[in-house]
């Protein structure tokens, strides 16, 4: 395994980061810990997870992550490096979601019961909420910090502009900064590489890909003119039609298939192959990589130790440079 700094912090993380929405809906507690077990053997010290985990299973589900997770840490909590997030719906009432002071304040304690710690390493909005003031939204933030229940602060699926806005009034009123964004970052998807990605660089961010994989299509398992497979994530509970969008489309599996050839010479699998591709990118911290199943990983992991040539990396920037301009399909 390889670690680096988290951005500009002193934090140090692994280039690679464990990715746990799949635990308790797609797999039960006990393959869960055997995932986290097998990441940890290879030098993963670095996890991500979000209190509204698992993803695909709803509001009966919500929590039960955490609780997951808390469960596998306890006694050994001191050795990793733990990230959650907050934003999302977590029960019926109004005030149940969203990045008002309320909530937040709210969350980051029910996480830490669920996790079963006094503190995280870093804690992130999962969304921007554009109906709280992102004043409010900092305020809270600082005070978390304060109180010691999070050591840095981050943001996720947050557009570059919404990002600079919330960076430039945290620094005129001497608020805690972001630290990190986690962007969907992949082959088939390279939109914040025009904007989200120059910013990051400038403002010395620490940046954890997530969606490496596309949901699994750059693993090369599906085929085109085909049903999503049960038991994955384009067919995962509430989650499934969001994968479906995002990546279920003749563009996408033909982008795959082109991809899939360029890397066959070689003899290396294109899971290895796309999760190195990603690293490769200098603006990139980490990459968050998840599995339902404890073998998944052995292709994933690989892609620390591989070495991606120029000549092949130039290939697969060309393949997929349609997807650094929006939808390929228009």
């Amino acid at each position: 395994m390889q670690y680096t700094q988290l951005g500009t912090t002193g934090l140090t993380v692994s280039r690679m980061c464990l990715g746990t929405m799949t635990f308790g809906f797609q797999c039960e507690e006990a393959i869960s810990h055997t995932i986290i077990d097998k990441a940890t053997e290879a030098g993963i010290t670095f996890m991500d997870t979000a209190d509204v985990y698992p993803s695909g299973g709803g509001l009966g589900a919500v929590g039960r992550t955490e609780e997951i997770v808390g469960r596998w840490l306890k006694g050994k909590r001191q050795h990793y490096i733990l990230a959650t997030k907050a934003v999302s719906r977590m029960g019926p009432a109004a005030w149940d979601g969203g990045a008002s002071r309320k909530h937040l304040l709210d969350a980051i304690d029910a996480s830490l019961r669920r996790l079963g710690t006094d503190y995280v390493d870093l804690y992130q909005l999962h969304a921007d909420d554009p109906l709280t003031p992102l004043d409010e939204t900092l305020e809270a933030l600082d005070t978390i910090v304060r109180s010691g229940k999070v050591r840095y602060i981050g943001v996720s699926n947050f557009l570059a502009y919404r990002l600079a806005r919330a960076l430039g009034r945290s620094d005129v009123r001497g608020l805690s900064r972001f630290v990190s964004v986690q962007p969907r970052y992949n082959l088939l998807f390279r939109q914040f590489e025009r904007e989200l990605f120059p910013l990051a660089t400038e403002e010395g961010l620490g940046v954890m890909a997530y969606n490496p994989l596309a949901g699994g299509l750059l693993t090369g398992k599906y085929k085109p003119n085909s049903e999503p497979v049960a038991g994955t994530r384009f067919t995962n509970g509430i989650a499934a039609k969001g994968y479906q969008e995002r990546y279920w489309h003749e563009q996408q599996f033909a982008t795959v298939e082109a991809i899939r050839l360029a890397v066959s010479d070689g003899g290396h699998s294109l899971a290895t192959v796309a999760v190195a591709w990603v690293l490769a990118n200098p603006v990139v911290t980490s990459a968050i990589i998840g599995a339902s199943k404890p073998e998944q990983l052995v292709d994933t992991l690989a892609a620390i130790d591989f070495r991606l040539e120029a000549q092949l990396k130039e290939q697969l920037d060309d393949l997929s440079q349609a997807y650094r301009y929006g939808d390929a399909r228009r």
